[in-house]
């Protein structure tokens, strides 16, 4: 089993053959200091967003540690992983959806929406789709759509909204695509 270690609001995977494996078992995480790697041979540390982390050790194939040394068990990554994501139980119930379906999932903080998500992964293909999660009982305006549908278009993305049923265990997706008349 791969090893990580906690590092704030991170995980870091030092083994660079390690760092390999799990960045190319499904694009897992970043290598350090590569901004847009290009397959596996790269010999940097790999560094792990927290929902990433908490994923990998969900399906046991990460095994975190603090920097000392004592196991960081799964309760103790959620109880952080709550303080760092706004509404984390909903994101991660999408994460986790998107993920099991076979898509790579990244943060989608630069496009301004929750998730950017991938087919085939970075470098390979572009993001395809920019995903906002809502709750059911969230509201959802005609500007707000209007806005990420912008957004959308001008990267050459679709616009989805994931709205997820947790009490029926699975997700909606509403997506959205603009065309000129």
């Amino acid at each position: 089993m791969i090893s990580g270690k906690l590092v704030e609001s991170r995980i870091v995977i030092w083994d660079i053959p390690d760092s390999r494996t799990l960045f190319g078992s499904g694009y897992y995480g970043k290598p350090l200091g590569i901004p847009k790697p290009k397959g596996t041979d790269f010999d940097a540390p790999l560094v792990l967003d927290l929902i990433e982390g908490c994923y990998l050790v969900e399906k046991n194939k990460l095994k975190v540690t603090h920097i000392n040394g004592k196991a960081v068990p799964l309760a103790e990554i959620k109880k952080i992983c709550k303080k760092q994501y706004v509404d984390f139980e909903t994101q991660y119930f999408v994460f986790q959806d998107l993920r099991d379906k076979g898509y790579i999932v990244t943060p989608g903080i630069k496009f301004g929406c929750d998730f950017a998500v991938y087919e085939q992964g970075p470098g390979i293909d572009h993001a395809p789709y920019l995903v906002q999660v809502f709750r059911p009982a969230d509201d959802l305006t005609a500007t707000e759509v209007v806005l990420a549908g912008r957004l959308a278009t001008t990267v050459k993305k679709q616009f989805i909204l994931a709205i997820p049923k947790i009490k029926e265990r699975k997700v909606d997706y509403v997506g959205f695509d603009w065309w000129r008349a």
